[in-house]
């Protein structure tokens, strides 16, 4: 499938329209089980229509007027449950009102194809939901192996090409996870860069929201429109942009062999484009990584805050029992560690500015790629060690609120890709984003 953009000049010309490609889309989506939770059809096939009027009069709503797109079953949509991945919530009352990013991506005319399966609450890196059957990986000719999460069904509906465009959130990888693993652009937005209005929490200080797509420049579009502008994106030189690709992450021996080569090469490339690499330790990025070793996570104390009613409930013998022993394990942990870990936060995210001074960091997303999926459905030791190994390289963007990008790198022997994860400070996302469409077009070209 080709991304949202040539989709949308499709449209523009005659050689398709929004109808063909709702339909495509619902046919596709029928196909694959475990990807999304509930298909929204009849609203979809209106909006579709409605678009396909629009481009025969010339006037369409935005550039991508009339292209599908999915939700992780996180966000609201009026008129269709929002189960967070949980079976407890399948008879929860429908939402009354799109959520406000939902909204806003309706106004210019996209359609709504349905909302996309995730890990229950969110609440892991693998995408395993033993509710709603988990999606397999596309990319897992041998095996079927793991899609990421916890945005699990918004990663696979673009990957496999039901979609180009869906929407995730992420609190901890849940964007830039599945992304990687499915060979996608994921963008983990900085907390406060959309609404997260009408969008079912995990934990306040952490959660974000952002597209998985087929390239940047559709993540370009799609921060636009949810900010109610129209721009011009051209990738523009590398030549004397800084960045600095973090070298201890790079000669720890849990980056698996492919996933370091495919990254070194990408480095290669943007040295040709003009980049400045500086291959070093971030002192940073490794203090996050020894605080969150040592001190915890803020997610898990505020994730069993506020599920601590469901723990006590009768309705949490529903729950996936990996998730409820995760949330369990924050039950007893002393208030004067998580006061430690936000004041350690602010200081971090201040000396991560002053090291970087202007230049982006470089990381492989996640140090390994999918790993296969059996296993990990019978053996609950090795699913509590692989969430810890795959989660370990995007908690300390997602602790410093660092907006990030991943990109495609290539691929290993099985044809599994692996990614490359671009990551700023706090609220420099558009800068992060004009640089990101540049290294693309220079791993592309």
């Amino acid at each position: 499938m080709s991304d949202a953009t040539s989709m949308a000049e499709d449209f523009a010309s005659g050689r398709s329209d929004p109808v063909q490609a709702f339909e495509q889309a619902l046919e596709h989506a029928n196909t694959l089980p475990g990807v999304f939770i509930c298909l929204t059809a009849a609203r979809a096939r209106r909006e579709a229509e409605a678009a396909a009027a629009r481009w025969r009069d010339g006037q369409p709503l935005s550039g991508f007027d009339g292209v599908p797109l999915a939700w992780k079953d996180l966000f609201d949509m009026a008129g269709s449950v929002t189960t967070a991945g949980a079976g407890f919530r399948r008879q929860a009352p429908a939402a009354s009102l799109d959520a406000p990013v939902v909204g806003r991506l309706c106004r210019a005319g996209m359609v709504n194809l349905g909302k996309t399966n995730l890990s229950e609450l969110a609440y892991s890196g693998l995408g395993l939901n033993p509710h709603f059957g988990t999606p397999h990986n596309p990319h897992g000719s041998d095996q079927p192996r793991i899609p990421g999460g916890s945005s699990s069904g918004s990663a696979v509906a673009v990957a496999a090409g039901i979609v180009p465009i869906a929407m995730g959130t992420d609190t901890a990888g849940s964007i830039r996870i599945p992304a990687a693993l499915n060979g996608l652009v994921g963008y983990r937005g900085s907390c406060r860069r959309y609404s997260r209005d009408g969008v079912f929490p995990l934990a306040h200080t952490l959660d974000s929201l952002g597209p998985l797509a087929r390239s940047v420049r559709d993540v370009l579009v799609i921060d636009d429109l949810l900010h109610g502008r129209t721009q011009r994106h051209i990738p523009r030189s590398l030549k004397g942009q800084r960045f600095v690709l973090e070298h201890a992450v790079l000669e720890d021996p849990r980056v698996e062999p492919a996933v370091r080569d495919n990254l070194l090469h990408a480095v290669e490339q943007l040295k040709a484009a003009g980049a400045l690499i500086e291959a070093r330790t971030s002192a940073t990025f490794q203090a996050t990584l020894e605080l969150i070793r040592q001190q915890g996570w803020i997610g898990s104390f505020e994730a069993f805050a506020l599920h601590e009613a469901l723990l006590d409930s009768a309705d949490a013998r529903q729950l996936d029992p990996r998730v409820r022993r995760r949330l369990e394990a924050a039950r007893t942990l002393p208030a004067s560690q998580l006061i430690a870990l936000y004041d350690a936060r602010e200081r971090l995210q201040q000396q991560l500015i002053d090291e970087l001074d202007g230049a982006f960091l470089i990381t492989p997303t996640v140090a390994h790629v999918a790993p296969a999926l059996a296993p990990l459905e019978t053996d609950d030791e090795l699913f509590v060690n692989t969430n810890l190994a795959t989660l370990r390289l995007t908690m300390p963007g997602s602790l410093l609120d660092m907006p990030g990008v991943t990109l495609p790198s290539g691929r290993d022997a099985l044809g599994l890709p692996t990614g490359l994860l671009l990551s700023a400070p706090m609220g420099e996302d558009a800068r992060l984003l004009r640089a990101a469409l540049s290294v693309e077009n220079a791993l592309t070209h």
